[in-house]
């Protein structure tokens, strides 16, 4: 059998489970972001030929090493009397903590390198809040404690992909709360607020503003 042979040949259940699991390992040394790897996850659970499956992993290497150098650990989002952005590639571990007085946090974790299989966050309102924006397809638990405030998850109603890693949000709230956004993967590439929008008309079951057109 040729290479071209072997390349069209139908994928099984338990080689796209494989490619799934390298692809989380791949995601744990930082090589994937929260949202590549739900992206890829996805396309290699609808890929039917092992040429489907092997390009998911082309740019990747072949045995799973800890890089010698990573990004440095964020461990706190601060935001007093005024509003702090937090987005684009940087790295969790374990827990973060996230404090909101008289002010606010928007907490992107689209592209974030999250160690592991989950990440604890921390999030203390007073007067304030935080809006936690993470791909639709990843596990997202909410608990806490709120005094005349609380908390709400808006946007994409979609079910966690199984084995996907999970975002546990632990919350005290005076006088405010915490928004967690679930995004689609349609909304990869947008800004916060052109995310919102689409995700607020999916919450809506309308049709979303980039697919009207």
């Amino acid at each position: 059998m040729t290479d071209a042979d072997e390349s069209q040949i139908r994928a099984s259940d338990a080689e796209r489970d494989r490619v799934v699991d390298l692809l989380s390992e791949h995601a744990a040394t930082g090589r994937l972001t929260l949202a590549e790897l739900e992206e890829r996850a996805e396309q290699a659970y609808t890929a039917k030929t092992h040429a489907e499956l092997e390009v998911l992993t082309r740019d990747l290497p072949r045995e799973v090493v800890q890089p010698k150098t990573r990004r440095t650990i964020r461990r706190w989002f601060v935001a007093i009397m005024g509003g702090s952005d937090h987005k684009g590639r940087y790295r969790l571990s374990g827990s973060v903590h996230s404090l909101s007085i008289m002010g606010g946090d928007n907490i992107d974790l689209r592209d974030a390198e999250i160690d592991g299989d989950e990440v604890t966050i921390n999030a203390i309102a007073i007067m304030g809040g935080s809006e936690i924006f993470v791909p639709d397809s990843v596990e997202v638990e909410v608990n806490g404690f709120s005094l005349m405030g609380g908390d709400e998850q808006r946007g994409s109603r979609r079910k966690p992909r199984p084995g996907a890693p999970v975002i546990r949000i632990r919350t005290f709230n005076l006088m405010g709360g915490a928004e967690i956004w679930r995004l689609p993967a349609e909304t990869r590439d947008m800004s916060l607020k052109e995310a919102k929008k689409f995700a607020k008309a999916i919450e809506k079951g309308q049709t979303p503003p980039q697919l009207s057109r």
